[in-house]
C-alpha cells in the first residue's frame, strides 16, 4: 500500500485529487493537509512514499513544505502543483529537489504518469535499500564470545583508516568476513571491493589477474586486460590466501604496496592505483619465510595489523547463535519454515570437534534441515551429522 499526502488549500481540488487518485489505485491511503503547517506535522509523524503538494498554501507555502519534506524524508518524491506557473518557479521547485511541476488545472492523464512513475522509481529505491542491507546481512559476524567481541572492536578501530590487515586463521573460520566488514566500515565503502582468491589462481597466471596485461605479453593475450589492482581502484582489494602466491608475484606486490604503482604484463608503463590492501592466510607466514617461500619484506608490509580468526572449537559459546542463524538462513533460501532445535541437539552439536569450523557446521545445519524431522532432535543429530 502506497501511502500519499495531498497538501492543498482549495478543498475542491483536495477532493478532486482524492477522487482520481482512488480510482486510479484503492490501495493507495491519502491523507490530506489543509495548508503548509498540517503538511508538516504530518510529514514529521508518517512516512510517505508520494507527496502531491501545491505551491501556494497558508502557513507555509509549498516551498518551505518542500525544502522541511526534503530535510525529514529525503527519499520521497514530491510532486509540485500551482495555478500561478512559470518558469521561474519550475526551475526553482526542481532545483529543490522536486519530483515533477504540474500547472492547474492539472491535466489528470499527465498527473496520473507523474504519480505512477515517482511511485515506481520510489519502490525501486526501496528495494535496492533492502538489497544492499541483505548483502550486509550476508558477511554478518555473528557471535557474543570474547575472541568475536575482540575483532569486531579491532575492526571498528581500524576499518576507518587505510591500515593494511593480514587476517590469519584456519580453512572456514570466518577471515572473509572480516575483510568485507573492514571494507564495508571504511571511507572507501562506496569504492570497489575486489576479491582475489590467491590459491584458485595458477602460477603462470596470477600475474596477469592481478596487474593485468598487453596485447602479445603471451600467447592468449590477444587484447589489452586491465587487472584486479585496476579494478579496485579507490576500493579495497582482497587477497584470499596470500600464502599461496608465487614469489615473482609477491615481489610484483610488493612494489605496488611501496610506490602505489603496478605495471602491466608484457608492459613498462606505469599505473597509478590507489587501493587498500586487506590478506588472509590459512598459513603460519613466518614459517613460510623461514622456507623461503615468502618474502619477510612483503610480510612487513602487509601486516600492519594483525587479525586472528579463531576456530569454531575456540568460541563454542557462539555455536547456539550460529545453529539459529543457519537455520533461518537455510529455511529462508529453500523457502521452508525455520526448524527449531532441541536444547539436547544443540548440546550435541557443541561438543563437536569443529575441525572444518564454521563452514563445516553451515554445511551440518542444512544436512539437518533437509535430513531431519520438524523439529531437529539429539536423534537427528547424531543420525545424520554424526562426527
Amino acid at each position: 500500500m502506497s501511502k500519499i499526502l495531498i497538501a492543498e488549500d482549495e478543498p475542491s481540488i483536495r477532493r478532486v485529487l482524492v477522487k482520481i487518485l482512488s480510482e486510479e489505485n484503492d490501495t493507495y491511503s491519502i491523507e490530506e493537509a489543509e495548508d503548509g503547517a498540517v503538511a508538516i506535522q504530518l510529514i514529521k509523524s508518517i512516512e510517505f512514499d508520494l507527496v502531491l503538494c501545491d505551491i501556494k498554501m497558508p502557513k507555509h507555502d509549498g516551498l518551505e513544505v518542500l525544502e522541511k519534506i526534503k530535510e525529514l524524508q529525503p527519499e520521497v518524491p514530491v510532486v509540485m502543483i500551482s495555478g500561478h506557473g512559470d518558469l521561474d518557479t519550475a526551475v526553482e521547485t526542481m532545483r529543490k529537489g522536486a519530483f515533477d511541476y504540474i500547472s492547474k488545472p492539472p491535466d489528470l492523464n499527465r498527473l496520473l504518469t507523474s504519480v505512477r512513475i515517482a511511485l515506481d522509481n520510489n519502490q525501486l529505491k526501496v528495494e535496492n535499500k533492502k538489497l544492499k542491507r541483505k548483502v550486509s546481512k550476508k558477511y554478518e559476524m555473528i557471535g557474543q564470545s570474547e575472541p568475536i567481541q575482540e575483532i569486531k572492536q579491532m575492526i571498528d578501530k581500524v576499518a576507518p583508516t587505510d591500515a593494511r590487515v593480514l587476517i590469519t586463521g584456519g580453512n572456514g573460520t570466518g577471515k572473509e568476513l572480516v575483510a568485507h566488514w573492514l571494507h564495508e566500515k571504511s571511507e572507501r565503502v562506496k569504492k570497489p571491493f575486489i576479491e582475489v582468491n590467491c590459491a584458485a589462481i595458477p602460477s603462470e597466471l596470477i600475474e596477469s589477474e592481478l596487474f593485468g596485461h598487453v596485447k602479445g605479453a603471451f600467447t592468449s593475450a590477444n587484447k589489452d586486460r586491465a587487472g584486479k589492482f585496476e579494478a579496485a581502484n579507490g576500493g579495497t582489494i582482497f587477497l584470499d590466501e596470500i600464502g599461496d602466491m608465487s614469489l615473482s608475484a609477491q615481489a610484483k606486490v610488493l612494489r605496488a604496496l611501496q610506490e602505489n604503482k603496478i605495471q602491466r604484463v608484457g608492459s613498462d608503463k606505469d599505473i597509478k592505483v590507489d587501493v587498500r590492501v586487506i590478506a588472509a592466510t590459512n598459513k603460519d607466514l613466518k614459517q613460510e619465510i623461514e622456507d623461503k617461500k615468502f618474502r619477510e619484506d612483503l610480510y612487513h608490509r602487509l601486516a600492519v595489523i594483525l587479525i586472528h580468526v579463531p576456530g569454531l572449537n575456540q568460541r563454542r559459546k557462539d555455536i547456539p547463535l550460529l545453529i539459529e542463524h543457519f537455520a533461518k538462513a537455510v529455511a529462508s533460501e529453500n523457502g521452508n519454515a525455520v526448524k527449531e532445535f532441541k536444547p539436547d541437539a544443540i548440546e550435541v552439536l557443541k561438543s563437536y570437534d569443529w575441525t572444518g569450523n564454521v563452514r563445516e557446521l553451515r554445511n551440518v545445519i542444512e544436512r539437518l534441515h533437509i535430513l531431519g524431522g520438524e523439529t531437529i532432535s539429539k536423534d537427528d543429530v547424531e543420525l545424520f551429522a554424526a562426527k
